[in-house]
């Protein structure tokens, strides 16, 4: 009979080690440089890969279990909450066009994330960079389910919904988000981590997160409350890889430290312009507000984004260039950007309006020093046009910044009187550009930005109406064209708010008056 041999309980350490940088090998067949052909071409230089720490000790079988509590609480509320019909008890009809930019323009970026970190969990020669990516790529993927969960009650009542993948491929706006990523995911592993994982994941996010779920919050939307709480505590951990991935860059070779600075150079910049969207969305969108983009900025943007840049100086790292100009457009953007909606709103999937008296004043109260100057009255003077009945509409096409995609309409540094335009030539033709960050990205790698698909561009040379439409016929309406290709029903989906289906039809279900 055979002693029974007793085993030793591995630790936590030992075990998830076995977990995770056991299940690597040497390749014999081919070449480990054949396999792993991604992590060195971007002229990053790794010399150990085991100096990699992993920032959470997760295996497969532990993340499982955590997740799985998590959609169970998660799924729970939003199955109590349309069943008490939840959509009767946020503030305003209004503020579901929030929740529209949220499904058309945000919940698209986490399946593009997936793909990306699904590709590096493949592809990076280190194991423990691998299960990381691995991990955060399933993450992800179930941000965009929950985030489309959640949100698909909203769309059984309010219109600007039905059609976001679409919208995400073709509509003007939804290119500057999703220019974003796609320059992400056609780069290399390291620069998409830096893109990603760092400049926004780390430096950015609470910029988006944390304002939306508050603002939720405050204007009656549990569902949306639930599934960023839910989302926020993955957050966490790809904001520790994030930083655990720069510092691993930077510790590993000193020829790293200008590559890794020229990258948050690049992605600090194309980060901030995509949360041109969340500053408008703070600052305009929300019934009941929170806190203005500028004080979020000061919050999550100066006072921690400078201390981590102050910690990585130690490695030679420096802030981004263009951090002291979002400083100082910190009292424009959001201001900026409504302009443009309010003023392109017959092209877009969502509603816009001009502010009521007492949300005008808490905009002046939050910019002392701008508001009333240079905002207040324009605004005021698309209310006095709009009940006169010459509700103001810009049907021309706008000229697009070739790098971030959004119309050229913010203004030049030191001067918020003054239209911001830069230009560069390449290859015998102008480029044009909103800002000198935008500029130096495309001067810095133009072969890829010519690329560009530019909704405006495309109008012009017809690729954006239906095959069988004949631009050539007599009466033709490009704009009504455009927007049948992008699937947009004028009038319901999109245009002024007073007086639109959503207005109406929440009114009626609350008993308010209109």
């Amino acid at each position: 009979m055979d002693t029974r041999v007793t085993r030793k309980k591995l630790g936590l350490k030992e075990r998830y080690a076995t977990m995770t940088r056991g299940l690597g090998w040497e390749t014999s067949y081919q070449p480990m440089d054949k396999v792993f052909p991604y992590d060195k071409f971007e002229g990053i230089k790794i010399h150990d890969w085991d100096k990699w720490e992993d920032p959470f000790r997760l295996t497969m079988d532990a993340y499982w279990k955590y997740q799985g509590e998590k959609e169970k609480k998660l799924y729970a509320v939003i199955e109590a909450f349309a069943q008490n019909n939840g959509q009767l008890s946020v503030s305003d009809a209004r503020y579901i066009n929030a929740l529209k930019l949220f499904i058309q323009g945000v919940t698209p970026l986490e399946y593009y994330a997936y793909r990306g970190f699904a590709h590096l969990g493949r592809h990076f020669t280190g194991e423990g960079a691998r299960v990381a990516t691995q991990m955060q790529a399933i993450d992800e993927l179930r941000h965009f389910q929950t985030e489309t969960h959640a949100l698909s009650h909203y769309n059984k009542y309010f219109n600007g919904m039905h059609n976001s993948n679409q919208w995400f491929d073709r509509v003007w706006y939804l290119s500057v988000p999703k220019s974003f990523f796609e320059d992400a995911l056609t780069s290399g592993p390291f620069e998409f981590l830096t893109a990603i994982s760092f400049s926004f994941e780390y430096v950015l996010t609470n910029l988006l997160f944390v304002p939306f779920m508050s603002g939720a919050a405050h204007n009656g939307d549990l569902s949306t409350v639930t599934f960023g709480f839910s989302a926020q505590s993955d957050e966490s951990r790809h904001m520790t890889l994030g930083i655990e991935c720069i510092k691993f860059m930077l510790e590993q070779d000193p020829a790293n430290v200008p590559i890794v600075q020229g990258w948050i150079d690049k992605w600090f910049w194309r980060g901030y312009r995509v949360l041109t969207l969340v500053a408008m969305m703070q600052d305009y969108m929300l019934p009941k507000r929170v806190m203005s983009w500028k004080e979020a900025w000061e919050m999550y943007g100066e006072a921690n984004g400078g201390a981590l840049f102050r910690d990585l100086a130690r490695y030679g790292i420096r802030e981004p260039l263009g951090w002291k100009q979002a400083m100082e457009e910190k009292d424009h953007l959001s201001h900026q950007a409504w302009n443009i909606f309010y003023n392109y709103c017959g092209a877009a999937a969502m509603h816009t309006w001009v502010p009521e008296d007492e949300e005008l004043d808490w905009l002046s109260q939050k910019y002392p020093d701008t508001f009333d100057k240079l905002y207040r009255p324009r605004l005021l003077h698309y209310r006095k046009l709009q009940q006169e009945g010459k509700r103001f509409y810009n049907n021309a096409l706008p000229m697009l910044c070739n790098t971030c995609q959004i119309p050229m309409a913010f203004t030049e540094p030191g001067d918020p009187t003054a239209i911001c335009y830069r230009e560069s030539t390449y290859l015998g033709q102008k480029f044009h550009f909103c800002s000198d960050g935008c500029k130096q990205v495309f001067d810095h790698e133009p072969q890829k930005f010519i690329q560009s698909w530019l909704p405006v561009h495309q109008i012009y040379q017809g690729n954006c109406f239906k095959p069988d439409v004949d631009p050539t016929a007599e009466g033709f309406d490009p704009l009504a064209a455009v927007l049948d290709w992008y699937g947009i029903q004028p009038g319901v989906d999109n245009m002024e708010f007073d007086g639109s289906p959503d207005q109406k039809n929440f009114a009626s279900w609350t008993g308010r008056s209109v």
